[in-house]
């Protein structure tokens, strides 16, 4: 299995910073961890023998599932985001500290992954996750780093997909809620042994650039495309 630890996180996030224009120099994308979970997902999936590796969690991964699963709900219920109007099938997170809220669907477990803010898998589909990246800035408006399609096609090929996987970018989108711009967007990442179909959303609020990542496996997108969209809908920023 590939060391989360040992994904080459620095190298590829400063790829990334230096490759942009000048004028979006200072795009803060994933400084603490500039790999999605996502990503890191599946290349332990896809470094385990045979294809049927990405179906099954590895033992470290049901060992961590393991030991965050029994403080899972207690900390839900005692958050605000536990909330009577939250969508039926899912349940919600509000981070009060960094003022952001999104739900995922019930059944997926919480797991801790360096680097990232908050961490939702399936614990038998290993690709169908969601992970928030929480990275300080000085902009104030995630329009100043450029369009909805040149932020998603940066993002996609230098930190939400490794060099070795061929990238798409299918749609990208910018919506405002409460006055404030998201950028949304979909695309494939291709492995040698598996297809991820993804969603992102991008915004930027109280001094911070958000990233909320989730997707399946392609062989799933049809049956999990709803959920997903759901996830990605439901994100949202509030002032702290």
């Amino acid at each position: 299995m590939v060391s989360l630890q040992n994904s080459p996180t620095v190298h590829r996030t400063s790829l990334f910073l230096n490759s942009f224009p000048q004028k979006h120099s200072t795009l803060p994308c994933c400084r603490r961890a500039g790999i999605s979970f996502l990503i890191k997902a599946e290349q332990a999936a896809s470094s385990s023998t045979g294809s049927l590796s990405q179906d099954r969690p590895g033992r470290r991964q049901v060992l961590a599932i393991g030991a965050v699963a029994p403080g899972i709900f207690l900390v839900n219920q005692n958050s605000k985001s536990f909330a009577a109007e939250t969508k039926k099938g899912y349940l919600s997170v509000t981070d009060k500290k960094d003022g952001y809220s999104f739900v995922y669907p019930f059944g997926w477990q919480e797991v801790v992954i360096e680097g990232q803010d908050k961490v939702f898998k399936d614990v038998i589909e290993p690709l169908e996750t969601v992970s928030v990246n929480v990275i300080p800035t000085s902009k104030q408006d995630i329009r100043e780093l450029g369009s909805a399609q040149e932020i998603a096609e940066t993002l996609i090929k230098k930190v939400l997909a490794p060099p070795s996987q061929k990238t798409k970018l299918i749609e990208a989108a910018e919506h405002d809620v409460d006055g404030k711009a998201y950028y949304t967007f979909e695309f494939i990442a291709k492995a040698p042994n598996f297809t991820r179909h993804a969603l992102s959303t991008v915004s930027i609020g109280n001094g911070k650039f958000y990233t909320l990542t989730t997707g399946a496996n392609e062989r799933r997108w049809e049956k999990m495309k709803d959920k997903l969209h759901t996830i990605v809908d439901s994100f949202q920023l509030f002032n702290v």
